[in-house]
C-alpha cells in the first residue's frame, strides 16, 4: 500500500528553503479489538450524550472545551482556533544542529520520513549529506494537527526523517523514595562482574531483526485457532521468582555462564568479560576484579584490601570467579 502524504511546506535552515512532504515513518502491527456483545458478537455502539440535558448531540453541534481548576467550562470553537498564530504551521524551522548523543532518548515522541517535492531534491541533498558528514542532527520546530512541537532532523536509510519531541515540561521528574535516602554500597567486586555481564552480552550493532512480539504472534495464532472452532491452549504456568531475595554475586555469575552458553548455542562468537571491545571502562574494571579473585593475584594491595572488607566472602568469590573464567 503507497504511503500518503499527511503534511506539506517547507525544511528552511539559514536562506536555504527545501519543500518536502511529510509522511508517517512507522506503523503499529497490534492485533485491533472492537467491543461486542458476548453473547452475539454484535458491535457495541457509544453515542455521544450530553450530559446536562440527555440529549444525542450530533458530529457538526460539537465543540472543544477546557475545564478549568475551579470547574469552569470554557467552549472553544473552530474560529477561536482560527486566530492563534503559528509561524511554523507550514515550516520546518530549523533552529540549531547538536550531536545526537546530546539529546536524550526520552525527548522523541514520533517520527515521520521527509520525502523532496519537485524542485526541492538537490537542496534536500545537500541538506542529508553535510548533516551525516557533521555527525550532527538540527533542532527545529514543526506544527502538526494544531499543536507546536520540538523536532529533530536526522538522516536514516538515506532519507531525512524527522523526530517530534516533547516540551522539557511534558518530561516529569522522577521522584522515588529510594533516591533520597541512603543506598546500600555497591561493592567493586558486583560492579565489575555486573560489568563482566554487560561485556558478555554486548554487540558491536544492533540488529532489531532478531527480536519479535511474542505476545501478538500468541494472539494471532489464538484467534486462528478460534477461526477453525478449536480452544484456546492454556501454556504451564512458568515459576514465580518474584520478590525472592538471591545472592547478588550468584546470579550475576549464572547469568553469565548462562549468556555464554546461549552465544555458544546460536553460533555466534562468544564474547569474554575482559576481552569487549566496545567498553573499555568496563574492561579495565572486569580486569582488575579478575585480578583481585585469582589465586595468583592473591597477593596484590587490591585483593589485600577486598579481603579486609569481606572476609567472610572471598573464598566463595574466589570460587566463583574461578568458575567464571573456566
Amino acid at each position: 500500500m503507497p504511503m500518503r502524504s499527511m503534511w506539506k511546506g517547507a525544511v528552511s535552515f539559514g536562506l536555504v528553503s527545501i519543500p518536502v512532504n511529510l509522511y508517517v515513518a512507522t506503523e503499529s502491527r497490534s492485533v485491533t479489538f472492537h467491543q461486542v456483545h458476548a453473547e452475539d458478537g454484535g458491535r457495541v455502539q457509544t453515542k455521544r450524550v450530553c450530559s446536562v440535558d440527555g440529549a444525542e448531540v450530533p458530529y457538526h453541534d460539537i465543540a472543544k472545551g477546557h475545564e478549568t481548576a475551579d470547574g469552569t467550562v470554557v467552549v472553544l470553537t473552530d474560529e477561536d482556533f482560527a486566530t492563534l498564530q503559528v509561524p511554523s504551521t507550514k515550516a520546518v524551522d530549523v533552529l540549531e544542529f547538536v550531536p545526537l548523543e546530546a539529546v536524550d532518548p526520552i525527548y522523541f515522541d514520533k517520527t515521520y520520513f521527509l520525502e523532496p517535492q519537485k524542485g526541492g531534491i538537490k537542496p534536500y541533498l545537500l541538506l542529508r549529506d553535510a548533516l551525516h558528514k557533521s555527525g550532527h542532527v538540527a533542532v527545529a520546530k514543526i506544527a502538526l494537527r494544531q499543536r507546536e512541537s520540538l523536532a529533530l532532523l536526522r538522516v536514516h536509510a538515506d532519507c531525512l526523517v524527522l523526530s517530534t519531541m516533547l516540551w522539557p515540561d511534558e518530561v516529569r521528574a522522577p521522584d522515588f523514595a529510594f533516591l533520597r535516602e541512603d543506598a546500600p554500597p555497591v561493592r567493586d567486586a558486583e560492579l565489575a562482574m555486573a560489568g563482566s555481564l554487560i561485556d558478555s552480552m554486548s554487540d558491536e550493532v544492533f540488529d532489531p531483526r532478531q527480536y519479535q512480539d511474542t505476545y501478538r504472534l500468541q494472539l494471532e495464532a489464538l484467534i486462528d485457532r478460534k477461526v477453525a472452532g478449536k480452544e484456546a491452549v492454556t501454556p504451564p504456568t512458568a515459576d514465580d521468582t518474584g520478590g525472592t531475595v538471591i545472592d547478588l554475586m550468584s546470579a550475576l555469575t549464572a547469568s553469565i555462564e548462562a549468556s555464554r552458553r546461549t552465544r555458544e548455542g546460536s553460533g555466534a562468537e562468544p564474547t569474554t568479560a575482559p576481552a569487549a571491545k566496545k567498553a573499555p571502562v568496563a574492561k579495565a574494571a572486569a580486569t582488575k576484579a579478575a585480578a583481585k579473585k585469582t589465586p595468583a593475584a592473591k597477593k596484590t594491595p587490591a585483593t589485600k584490601a577486598a579481603s579486609t572488607k569481606a572476609p567472610a566472602t572471598k573464598a566463595a568469590a574466589s570460587k566463583k570467579a574461578a568458575a567464571t573464567q573456566a
